[in-house]
């Protein structure tokens, strides 16, 4: 193992991006040569006044726009055109007015035309794109939109692209239309992701028209769920081979509920647990309501609730660090008699909390011990025996991969000189050093919506204060390398891309420039699958024909729970006189070494099965032989939380109470030992997730955490 490091250099690649937590960050990167840059914009107060003018949209401008140019332009050279024509116009009535005279012009796309093969995801109104070669090898764009705004943006795009070849097309970037700079006109934000999304869409389009014409397959689809309120489709043999999991044997959730009813157990299960526990589980949540399924962080605080409600054992399925979260919470908030449950008598491990259990992890927190005053912020998937000699070394808070990102920022700002070590996910720290950077070439007006106490100088100044562990990584989101980011790229550039935090910097950066255009984030589990709600949600309430793609950048074992909330929220909608049709695809980027040949039907279409779903029930594919999939990425699911089984279950909830101490090597027992210091392992343990917890609750470290980190600085340790 390499020694540690602490450096915030990595090889990720560059991304003007933010988490998953940041509303907005702007393109700043790659600007343009020979055309101005967005720094050189002037900023420009687009509020209109109630003294504003009015005008029709139905006669948006006297100014006209130049002439559509002669095809034998570059894109770029356009595009060049298209900001310095509307640089000039400071007033913002001016500028909409420009925008709108696009939508006038834009060439007619034929109701034939505007299919759900032609929709651009990601809009807040429906706009189409179709694509053909000429005779000459150009590329040929119509669109349409049902919005004049929306209407502007490709009539812009269409100025600039309609006729290149697809070298030229393929070379903008969505980094060079933000020199545009529509952003602030009144109006015209809520559609400013149009602008980027057309392009997407007129790209991918690009790609399939040049394979077409070289005669080859525009690349093989990820296998993936199709979720509808009438079922379940499966698409690809890999999603197929797991279509039983959508029927839990019926017997077997009866069983399961009778166990937990009849001895008052509690379960809480993590979103990456075995798909078929998950399957039975979703059932049975419906007799028994002490089922709970969500990231680490809300299982202690479930079985907590569990156990005021009466449960006397919490069945935990997870990984050993998240049993013992539970067992030391549970004793916290005074409920040592209610028992903790592990699922199997061996260890049950996690590559990430085995990197911090290391004497490299040790070493690394012994040189942020020399270098008060310092802040440990340690992952909390870690376990509570890491915790606990961390926070004896240095003052240590635990973070999730949702509010890491702010716990930083905000004990930056509240401890003046702090040097802050993270750990122990590499990959987490690399992407979080990556966005500090990126926050420093932001505003201060940018910056501060992110974090009220931060400006450019203070980011720039805590960036040599931020180090983190080099060598920790999960092995799950490890697999999200360079074939699975180049195909996502290629094939899905144009849908929804998730990735959680702990994704390597390919795959960071990619769901990064995503979310700049609002189709893309980067958070934990449950931030992916709030997101998704979301998207859905809009998708409902616009009540149009829609197919919504969304990537799934994390352990496949989500799906379950992804698919189960949108079955329901596709099934609960009130009912209209007319109703869309609205589904949603789960694509799952799995390496080709792990993908089995789709069969052929007789007429050549792929073959797939459609799954009735008179359950709800709900899956996640995994791989098709078991485990084990290439190194080059995807299929990601962990071994460690499939050792979680149905029958190891069914066992802990048959065997209980454990009379015969039948379950003795499967109780998730506390901690006896000490620290260093003659301190409990548990109590110290706990203080890092107390410390956590107060941020949580009120926006700010707690003043005994400060005071810790402010005490080590005098005498080199934590005070208690």
């Amino acid at each position: 193992m390499n020694s540690p490091a602490i450096s915030m250099t990595h090889s990720s690649p560059s991304s003007s991006s933010s988490s998953y937590l940041f509303s907005s960050i702007p393109s700043i990167k790659n600007p343009r040569k020979n055309a101005i840059t967005r720094t050189q914009l002037p900023h420009f107060n687009f509020s209109l006044h109630k003294s504003t003018p009015k005008f029709s949209l139905k006669n948006p401008s006297s100014i006209t726009s130049p002439p559509f140019p002669n095809t034998s332009d570059l894109a770029s050279s356009k595009l060049d055109n298209l900001i310095s024509e509307f640089q000039p116009l400071t007033n913002p009535i001016d500028r909409l007015k420009r925008l709108l005279n696009y939508a006038t012009r834009l060439p007619v796309l034929d109701e034939q035309n505007r299919t759900a093969k032609n929709r651009v995801m990601g809009c807040t109104t429906q706009v189409w794109v179709d694509a053909k070669l000429d005779e000459e090898g150009r590329v040929r764009f119509k669109a349409y939109s049902d919005s004049e705004v929306s209407r502007g943006f490709c009539g812009c795009l269409i100025w600039v692209l309609d006729g290149c070849f697809p070298e030229q097309v393929l070379d903008l970037k969505t980094d060079d239309l933000g020199l545009v700079n529509f952003g602030g006109i009144t109006g015209v934000n809520s559609r400013v992701n149009t602008w980027y999304n057309v392009l997407v869409s007129m790209q991918k389009k690009t790609k399939s028209l040049i394979a077409e014409k070289e005669g080859r397959f525009f690349g093989e689809p990820f296998p993936s769920l199709v979720v509808s309120a009438n079922g379940v489709y499966a698409k690809g043999s890999f999603a197929e081979a797991q279509a039983r999991y959508l029927f839990p044997d019926e017997s077997q959730v009866n069983d399961l509920v009778k166990y937990l009813k009849e001895r008052n157990i509690g379960i809480v299960a993590h979103f990456y647990m075995d798909p078929e526990v998950q399957g039975v589980l979703t059932a049975a949540q419906k007799q028994w309501p002490h089922i709970h399924i969500s990231d680490s962080l809300v299982m202690a605080d479930s079985a907590v609730k569990m156990a005021e409600s009466g449960c006397q054992f919490i069945a935990v399925l997870g990984v050993d660090f998240m049993s013992e979260n539970v067992r030391a919470i549970l004793d916290q908030a005074g409920y040592d008699k209610v028992g903790v449950y592990r699922m199997s008598d061996e260890r049950i491990g996690c590559s990430l909390a085995d990197a911090a259990s290391t004497t490299e992890y040790m070493k690394y927190l012994e040189i942020a011990s020399l270098s008060p005053p310092s802040l440990h912020v340690i992952y909390i998937n870690t376990s509570l025996e890491t915790k606990a000699h961390a926070h004896e070394l240095v003052p240590t808070i635990t973070c999730t991969s949702s509010n890491v990102v702010q716990t930083m920022l905000q004990a930056f700002a509240q401890i003046p000189d702090l040097t802050v070590y993270y750990g122990p996910d590499s990959y987490m720290g690399a992407n979080i050093a990556e966005l500090f950077q990126q926050m420093a070439m932001m505003s201060d007006e940018e910056i501060a919506a992110i974090h009220p106490q931060h400006n450019r100088d203070s980011i720039r100044s805590l960036l040599p204060r931020l180090h983190y562990f080099q060598d920790g990584t999960c092995i799950v989101h490890d697999l999200f390398g360079h074939e699975v980011v180049e195909k996502i790229n290629e094939m899905y550039c144009d849908a929804f891309l998730t990735a959680h935090f702990e994704v390597p910097g390919e795959m960071f950066s990619l769901a990064m420039e995503a979310k700049r255009r609002g189709m893309g984030v980067v958070g934990s589990t449950q931030n992916i699958l709030d997101f998704i709600k979301q998207r859905l949600q809009e998708a409902l309430e616009r009540n149009v024909d829609d197919h919504l793609k969304f990537v799934l950048g994390t352990e496949s074992g989500m799906i379950t729970s992804i698919v189960a909330t949108v079955r329901t929220m596709l099934t609960s909608v009130k009912p209209l006189p007319k109703r869309a049709n609205i589904n949603v695809e789960i694509v799952f980027p799995v390496s080709s070494d792990s993908m089995t040949n789709t069969k052929k039907t007789s007429n050549g279409s792929l073959n797939s099965a459609a799954v009735e779903d008179p359950l709800n029930l709900t899956i996640v594919p995994g791989v098709t032989s078991g485990e084990g999939c290439s190194i080059h990425g995807g299929c990601a699911s962990c071994p460690y939380m499939k050792m979680n089984s149905l029958s190891a279950l069914l066992k802990v909830c048959q065997n209980l109470p454990n009379d015969k101490n039948v379950l003795s090597a499967y109780e998730a027992g506390r901690f006896s030992s000490h620290t260093l210091t003659g301190r409990s392992v548990a109590d110290v343990g706990c203080e890092p997730i107390l410390h956590m917890r107060h941020f949580q609750a009120n926006g700010e470290l707690s003043a005994k955490l400060v005071q810790q980190v402010c005490q080590s600085s005098i005498d080199g340790k934590p005070t208690s």
